[in-house]
């Protein structure tokens, strides 16, 4: 049941990636990509133009990696999208969301970690009216929080807060959730857990990832603009970036069509052997552990491209918070003993606000949520205008003996953006891939 980090620290984690669960304005740059109008800087999706004889090549080699990573790599369907300059390169199913259903473009999916992105360009936002500074004390609007006169909205916003996560707290998994992967979750109980253990390190002198702190900033959030954190997402982000279907949804149900995934991650719960195969379909586990309550979220692939696109633009923000939100603060934090995901972010791995960041000369701006058998990258490179969204379900040879599925779906990701953009292509760590 793994979202956020998950995301995209894979083998800084073996949850996930190898680089885990905002908006803007006055900013319009030229850089927004894919199915975008560039008038107006507006996110509608236009009628795509015939593929060039070039456009057909591309295709053929992201059709082959596609149909690769399912043949061999334990990938059971795949929903994919690309843009470039504006124009849609691809946009393709593969694979079946159930026994002799195939998976079509339009199914929805929960998108966990991208919403973290939504979270951190609203605040951005709200800096940029005035309304709030990024260092200003949490204090303010939660003085009864513990350490919230030592934290401030940049640590939080940016994972250098210290706080415990409690998505990892054994107390939740695996002794709750995986008994009942149904239960609901509240915000009291995730803050419970978060703060039943102390802080990590001083606040802002090291980086650890850590779903509690948007569980905290939501609360924030909602104190700032005195409305639910799902209405003032909706407002001043999911609209503005012209998002028709992310929605907030913190029960089990997903709008139909719906993908389908399916999940070996309890098996060694149950002491099952990994030659099993034990999988089971985890399409309406309960998602309310996994964020801030009204950060919960499901969505398709043409609104995971608006994200790449508008997200990856700073479309929302003024140019000055649109380059502190991507700064991916290589170098900073490192390894501590005490510290149960503090590490030195590096050009596989790279951590904005609200932003993880991969890459070297060429700077991928991306989210990859992994929740209970669904893992997806939507992700966004402003120097070719280039954006990616990918969306995958497994298969049992997927899990390995730990419960946990084989990164390929992010290998997959980084193949398909060097076919899009060979000289800038996603960092791969060395042996990987």
């Amino acid at each position: 049941m793994r979202t956020g980090l998950d995301e995209l620290m894979p083998l800084v984690n073996e949850r996930g990636l190898f680089m885990s669960e905002g908006a803007r304005r006055a900013f319009c740059p030229m850089r927004l990509v894919a199915l975008v109008a560039a008038v107006a800087c507006s996110v509608t999706f236009g009628v795509a133009r015939p593929p060039a004889a070039s456009a057909a090549g591309v295709q053929s080699k992201i059709n082959a990696l596609i149909r690769d990573a399912i043949g061999r790599h334990g990938i059971r369907a795949v929903i994919f999208q690309a843009t470039k300059n504006g124009r849609t390169i691809m946009t393709k199913a593969y694979g079946n969301s159930q026994t002799g259903v195939p998976v079509t473009t339009n199914m929805h999916f929960r998108n966990g970690a991208v919403a973290i992105s939504y979270m951190s360009t609203l605040l951005l936002r709200l800096v940029d009216e005035g309304k709030v500074k990024l260092d200003d004390k949490i204090s303010k609007w939660l003085p009864n929080l513990r350490d919230s006169n030592r934290v401030t909205l940049r640590m939080l916003a940016s994972m250098t807060a210290g706080y415990h996560d409690y998505e990892i707290d054994p107390a939740l998994i695996p002794d709750r959730l995986y008994n009942n992967p149904f239960v609901t979750i509240t915000t009291q109980y995730q803050l419970k857990l978060a703060l039943d253990e102390p802080q990590q390190f001083t606040p802002g002198t090291n980086f650890s990832y850590a779903h509690s702190n948007y569980v905290i900033l939501g609360l924030i959030l909602s104190k700032i603009t005195k409305l639910p954190l799902d209405v003032a997402l909706s407002r001043m982000v999911l609209r503005p970036l012209g998002l028709k279907n992310t929605v907030a949804s913190i029960k089990p149900p997903i709008p139909l069509p719906a993908l389908h995934a399916y999940s070996g991650e309890r098996g060694p719960f149950f002491n099952i052997p990994l030659r099993d195969h034990f999988f089971e379909d985890s399409t309406y586990w309960n998602p309310s552990w996994t964020l801030a309550h009204g950060a919960i979220e499901t969505t398709d692939i043409a609104d995971m491209t608006r994200t790449a696109i508008g997200i990856g633009s700073g479309r929302l923000l003024s140019r000055r918070l649109y380059r502190e939100q991507i700064d991916p603060h290589i170098g900073f934090g490192h390894p501590a003993p005490t510290c149960e995901r503090c590490m030195k972010l590096n050009r596989y791995y790279g951590y904005g606000i609200g932003l993880v960041t991969n890459g070297g000369r060429g700077q991928w701006l991306l989210q990859n949520p992994l929740f209970a058998g669904e893992a997806a990258v939507e992700s966004y490179l402003p120097s070719h205008r280039i954006s990616i969204a990918i969306v995958t379900t497994f298969k049992p040879t997927a899990y390995n003996a730990q419960g946990n599925p084989s990164p390929y779906w992010q290998v997959l990701w980084a193949k398909i953006g060097k076919v899009l953009a060979p000289r800038d292509a996603p960092a791969v760590p060395p042996g990987v891939g």
